[in-house]
């Protein structure tokens, strides 16, 4: 443990028992257990989310054949709607999750930022000459 051996510990004790006083130093083990406990429960919890299996993707939903009867044929046209408002659902979602990934943080790399201060100098040029 540490290189630490019996006479050493004993004497760390001491020397807290010392310096805290008998009143606060089971405060102190207390409070030390308390954080090392905490400590413990978030370092598992990460561990078990970083472990954890990623849930399989869902299939893909397969068409089913229209059958030739008349309620299909009077539901298609509600179903139509339907169908073209959740294809319009999925566009949304999609463009929303595109729009999302190209908004994302993108770190500058140093030939964007010697550009953009290439086209900094040239505006100021471009200013400061007479006209």
């Amino acid at each position: 443990m540490f290189g630490i051996g019996a006479p050493e510990l004993i004497l760390i004790l001491v020397v807290g028992l010392i310096v805290f006083g008998p009143g606060k130093l089971p405060e102190m083990g207390r409070t030390l257990g308390k954080g090392l406990r905490e400590f413990r429960k978030a370092s598992n919890a990460l561990t078990q989310a970083m472990n954890a299996p990623e849930p399989p993707p869902a299939p893909p939903q397969q068409a089913q054949p229209a059958q030739a009867t008349e309620k299909t044929q009077a539901g298609t046209a509600a179903s139509a709607t339907a169908t073209e408002a959740s294809a319009a659902a999925a566009a949304d979602a999609n463009g929303a999750a595109k729009m999302a990934e190209s908004q994302a943080y993108v770190p500058p790399t140093q030939e964007s930022v010697r550009t953009q201060l290439a086209g900094q100098k040239t505006a100021e040029k471009k200013q400061d000459a007479p006209e």
